[in-house]
């Protein structure tokens, strides 16, 4: 199947900064403490079930897939870009680095415990997110875990520079009452949200919401 034009733009615009973003966010979460305490939530969950390997889907340089891994998790990360996975496998050699789309991941039904997508949903247009949560319901186990991060808001955004390069991506921003309701017809009910105000480098509230798989929602 031909590749859509947003995730070619997407594997472009993130191979272009690959280097200056894994420098410039490198020690981000040690200034973070509500992204530390939702991550360690969800491993804390997906630990205490012994619901088995997690990957961090758009996992960029592999920062939160090196978190996971930390916490006690057999963590692995998917990306679209191999400038960042690049990165990733040497800045973390111990751990697995594929590379694929969420669109369509290469990986068989039913097989994750657990699933991070943080602050990669966010490139996916309105139209394709339920298209992708049902991709994300497929390959948990009954029971797994899932755990979005993004920005709250509406609409659009078009980046056209970035960490010092010019690129062409569009961001999306999501409600997550509207993103709740998405997850819950994908048999992927929310049963945990935060909403928090932005920090000093932010200009939007962000989100977090946890979803665990229905024991019903087919494998």
């Amino acid at each position: 199947m031909p590749e859509t034009d947003y995730l070619t733009a997407t594997r472009v615009a993130y191979d272009t900064v690959a280097s200056d973003y894994a420098h410039l966010l490198a020690d981000a979460l040690d200034r973070m403490p509500w992204d530390r305490a939702v991550l360690a939530t969800f491993a804390e969950l997906v630990s205490r079930d012994r619901l088995g390997p997690v990957a961090d889907v758009g996992c960029g340089r592999g920062r939160i897939t090196g978190y996971l891994h930390l916490l006690g998790l057999d963590a692995f990360g998917v990306d679209l870009s191999p400038g960042m996975l690049a990165v990733a496998r040497q800045a973390l050699p111990g751990l697995r680095f594929v590379e694929g789309s969420m669109t369509g991941l290469d990986l068989p039904d039913a097989s994750l415990g657990g699933l991070v997508a943080w602050y990669s949903l966010i490139h996916i247009p309105p139209t394709d997110i339920s298209a992708v949560l049902a991709e994300f319901g497929r390959v948990l186990v009954p029971g797994g875990q899932l755990l979005l991060a993004f920005q709250v808001g509406d609409g659009r955004r078009h980046l056209q520079q970035a960490y010092g390069h010019d690129i062409s991506l569009d961001a999306y921003r999501m409600q997550p009452d509207q993103l709740a309701q998405q997850l819950d017809v994908a048999g992927l009910p929310v049963h945990a949200r935060v909403v928090r105000d932005p920090d000093d480098q932010e200009t939007v509230p962000q989100a977090y919401l946890l979803a665990r798989k229905s024991s019903a929602a087919p494998s």
